[in-house]
């Protein structure tokens, strides 16, 4: 029986924690649903004075179906909030919604990291769908040709190359919230302990980022491994 120790000593330990960081985003996000905007701002409402106030009329916002499936559309130029976050009065929403539009602020100022990980996007397509089945090929087929071993071997550069991009993502990510907090307290959208549940919400979900990372890079680790150790 094969004991795969490199799954259990860098893989799984990723997987918990990005396990552990996705119910935390939702835990976090479900508590401060219910810490209520004094102002009375819908997430809607928050993000179309952020947009407006950066000179970002043209942007509209849509409403769409689904729980924190909120994102910004840079190929329509379009913010998309989930019904909670664009009816939403909480400090949650708030934030979600201001974090949305902090992206599309750095389409509309050209910040470097979004121009990075958009060149990169067809490459790493690319690598999402071939990468894992040039692995398996080589471990399957490894020892009846090198040629299937050349073959895992840029599978695993093609994971590597999603790696790259979720390192990317990060700066993107972590900035957008950074603005969107910024913009929260400059305007006055949110005050006090009302800002810090925006603050909660938005770190929660950045640390989902982190935890996605954590486990590409630890089973780039293992396949790196496990090919070293069939070559010696």
């Amino acid at each position: 029986m094969y004991f795969d120790w490199t799954y259990i000593v860098l893989v799984l330990p990723a997987v918990l924690f990005a396990m552990w960081a996705s119910s935390n985003v939702s835990h976090t996000y479900q508590k401060y649903s219910k810490q209520y905007s004094s102002r009375g701002l819908t997430g809607a409402e928050a993000a179309r004075r952020v947009l407006d106030a950066n000179g970002l009329r043209n942007v509209p916002i849509e409403r769409i179906s689904g729980e924190l499936t909120d994102h910004y559309d840079p190929r329509d130029n379009v913010i998309r909030l989930s019904a909670g976050v664009y009816d939403g009065r909480s400090t949650a929403a708030v934030g979600v919604a201001c974090h949305e539009v902090g992206h599309a602020i750095q389409h509309s100022v050209g910040y470097v990291p979004v121009k990075v990980r958009e060149a990169i996007v067809p490459v790493t397509n690319l690598g999402a769908k071939l990468s894992i089945p040039l692995i398996i090929l080589g471990l399957l087929l490894g020892s009846m040709s090198p040629v299937f071993i050349y073959a895992a071997y840029i599978g695993v550069a093609l994971y590597g190359l999603c790696a790259v991009f979720q390192l990317v993502t990060l700066p993107t990510e972590f900035n957008a919230s950074s603005r969107a907090v910024a913009t929260i307290e400059d305007m006055g959208l949110l005050r006090g302990e009302e800002l810090e549940g925006a603050k909660k919400v938005l770190r929660a979900a950045a640390l989902t980022y982190v935890a996605a990372l954590a486990v590409t890079l630890m089973q780039l680790l293992r396949f790196m491994l496990i090919f070293s150790n069939r070559r010696d």
